[in-house]
């Protein structure tokens, strides 16, 4: 999923987006329902698993479950295969992996979507449910097929085509947005090259209100480069597929396959939040431009307003090098483990690579029909730029975030990898609440007792805690609103008659967002967040809002159940999360799965009332956890995550798991990091 950087009680936290996936996907695009089909699409296996061709319906009545198991076996096999390909391809493109093939990801990516664009297999499906032979179990991962295949299939042929022409469409624009001449230019005309990751970085702590500025320049440069390179017709032939397929609009289509319920009740409970934190956001403004000038309130000043030296300052607390460790550590110790995944970590940032962290599967964890365990294989990303103050903060955020995404789909246990992939239907809000929820850890004042320490040992001195909290906390609101302005913005955008659809307009209509719900324009323009270019990534940003609803819930729900202990280093909260939140996957509604978890119904009370609760309440409180931390005995146990760990960088392998496990693997990199990148820092 793509990494959010979605929290900012007084931590470690920067902007959404900082450092996800997507990516988190959503769904890719599909038809409410068709059954009727001259066409059979249904799966047969073969010796390799895999069926790439159409094939003639044979199925007959079951008269026994084996039939059932063996037709869900085949197709999950042949699922498989299909899915595991394009997740090669997507990882050697937004890597830049030697070799890699921008039409060869669309290529795999119409193969899968073909696969699953498949009325004959949805009426097989179907016939299966209903025959009584067939047990409870085998008609909950029929069901997940109905459920999945309903996303996807598309019988009108012209639909077809355009979600053919969406594919190359953003393909193109992708493989365009890869080589794009992003940097800043300083005043002296001198232009210096950096991804969107650098100029986000430098924003937030360049002394040179100069190169703050031009760093931001070259944020806003994104909007108009890919509005020239496509986007609007993107946009266009997006909502053209969405009302051929009887849905209002693109945003409606994505929001009803993802979280199952339309784009009317979705923003219902949005503007109930943007409602809620206006007056709270808009004190926080007057507050800043009182405390800083009004010169802080611009776009490219606010980061550096609110933080500015404490970057620094906490800065040799995250050393980049040990990172890892660190969040293996935090991880192992609250009982997380990962079922024998293999994980992939590509975590600095380089040339031509994709500017957005995420996870994504290339094999989704699941149980075979014989009752073989498949675990999952992940890649994930980061943005590491260890020559900068943040760096390490940035990675550690992004490493706990991805890794809860890891931890989650790893242990999805159920009878197909349709329960455990992150597409469609797929809730995005169910996958970011698991990921956010161990990422807020960060901010925590316990966790960086424990966790935040300099390359000598020693632990992050409470003075920063306390400098952290009375900077940051007045304006955690900011996060609120720059969190919403996404889906408010795309909603908009979908929404735009298609005559008005010039990039002059759309240009017009970010800035009119920003404006309107952060109170002025963003210093992360909206046109520069990547999750709305692709189509497993846009509109639904809504779900990292609703998934921090679930977090803040999650939290008061662990507080009150674990008052002395608290979360950090609690060696239930990771059986817990399994148990409660993880084994089910797609078997499951999010909505359901919070309200059981938690004893309420979704809602914004718990973080409304985090932002309300006054500064001195919070620096008690923490207070009180710091010390806690630092009078517990010092830990110095072996990290088990039950998982093989790969550190790569592009086409070099840097470190393997199993060549020794986790801790030397995390050694090797240490030493890698220090080698690379001592003559920088």
């Amino acid at each position: 999923m793509q990494v959010l950087s979605s929290r900012v009680r007084f931590g470690i936290r920067g902007a959404p987006g900082s450092s996800r996936s997507g990516s988190a996907s959503a769904g890719l695009s599909g038809a409410r329902s068709s059954s009727s089909s001259s066409r059979s699409l249904v799966v047969r296996s073969s010796s390799s698993g895999s069926s790439s061709s159409p094939a003639p319906s044979t199925m007959v009545s079951s008269s026994a479950g084996s039939q059932t198991q063996s037709w869900i076996d085949s197709f999950n096999d042949s699922y498989l295969t299909k899915h595991k390909s394009f997740e090669d391809n997507f990882w050697a493109t937004k890597m830049n992996l030697a070799n890699n093939s921008s039409e060869a990801l669309a290529n795999t990516k119409n193969e899968l979507d073909e696969f699953l664009n498949a009325p004959a297999t949805l009426e097989e499906a179907r016939a299966l449910m209903a025959d009584p032979a067939t047990s409870d179990e085998q008609k909950k991962i029929l069901k997940c097929v109905e459920r999945t295949l309903m996303c996807y299939i598309i019988e009108d042929e012209g639909a077809m085509n355009i979600k053919k022409q969406i594919t190359t469409l953003e393909a193109s624009l992708a493989a365009a947005r890869n080589v794009m001449k992003l940097g800043y230019t300083a005043a002296d005309g001198t232009f210096t090259p950096g991804s969107s990751v650098v100029l986000r970085n430098l924003m937030r702590t360049s002394e040179e209100e100069s190169v703050r500025k031009a760093a931001y320049e070259g944020l806003r440069s994104i909007g108009p480069f890919v509005l020239e390179n496509g986007f609007l017709d993107i946009i266009k032939q997006r909502n053209a597929l969405a009302k051929q397929l009887g849905f209002v609009d693109y945003y409606d289509m994505k929001v009803t396959q993802a979280e199952g319920f339309d784009k009317k009740t979705l923003f219902g409970m949005l503007e109930d939040l943007e409602k809620q934190t206006k007056p709270i956001a808009l004190d926080a403004r007057k507050r800043l431009a009182n405390e800083k000038g009004e010169s802080a309130l611009e776009p490219w000043n606010m980061g550096y307003a609110m933080a500015g030296d404490l970057t620094k300052k906490q800065d040799e607390y995250f050393p980049f090098a040990t990172a890892v460790k660190t969040w293996g550590q935090s991880f192992s110790r609250m009982g997380i483990r990962y079922e024998k995944s293999q994980m992939n970590l590509d975590l600095l940032d380089r040339d031509g690579k994709y500017s957005n962290g995420f996870c994504h599967w290339t094999v989704p964890a699941f149980t075979k029909g014989d009752g073989t365990w498949v675990p999952a294989v992940t890649n994930f990303t980061s943005l590491a730029l260890p020559s900068q103050p943040g760096s390490g903060q940035t990675a550690l955020a992004t490493l706990m975030h991805e890794g809860g995404h890891a931890a989650h789909f790893a242990n999805v246990n159920q009878g197909s990898p349709l329960f455990s992939q992150e597409r469609a239907p797929t809730s995005v809000a169910y996958a970011e609440t698991q990921s956010m929820t161990l990422d807020s850890l960060c901010d925590d004042a316990a966790w960086l007792a424990r966790y935040a320490k300099n390359q000598s040992g020693e632990r992050m001195p409470w003075s920063l805690v306390q400098e952290a909290i009375d900077q940051k906390r007045p304006y955690a609101s900011f996060m609120v609103r720059a969190m919403l302005a996404v889906p408010f913005f795309e909603k908009a955008l979908y929404e735009l008659p298609e005559d008005q659809l010039t990039a002059e307009k759309v240009l017009e209509l970010a800035d009119e967002v920003e404006n309107d719900i952060q109170g002025g324009l963003s210093a992360r323009p909206l046109l520069s967040v990547p999750h709305i270019l692709s189509d497993e990534a846009s509109a639904y940003y809504h779900g990292y809002v609703l998934a921090e609803m679930a977090v803040h819930q999650n939290r008061e729900y662990f507080m009150k159940k674990f008052p002395d202990q608290g979360i950090v280093d609690n060696p239930e909260v990771g059986p817990m999360l399994t148990k409660g939140y993880w084994n089910p996957g797609n078997a499951e509604m999010f909505l359901d799965l919070v309200e059981r978890f938690t004893g309420e119904p979704l809602s914004c009370k718990a973080w409304v009332k985090e932002l309300s609760t006054p500064i001195d309440e919070v620096i008690a409180s923490e207070k009180k956890d710091y010390d806690a931390a630092v009078a517990a005995p010092e830990r110095d146990d072996p990290v088990e995550l039950n998982m093989q760990m790969r550190l790569v960088h592009g086409d070099e392998t840097i470190a393997d798991s199993n060549d020794g496990g986790f801790d030397a693997a995390c050694e090797k990199f240490k030493s890698w990091v220090n080698a690379k990148y001592s003559s920088k820092m």
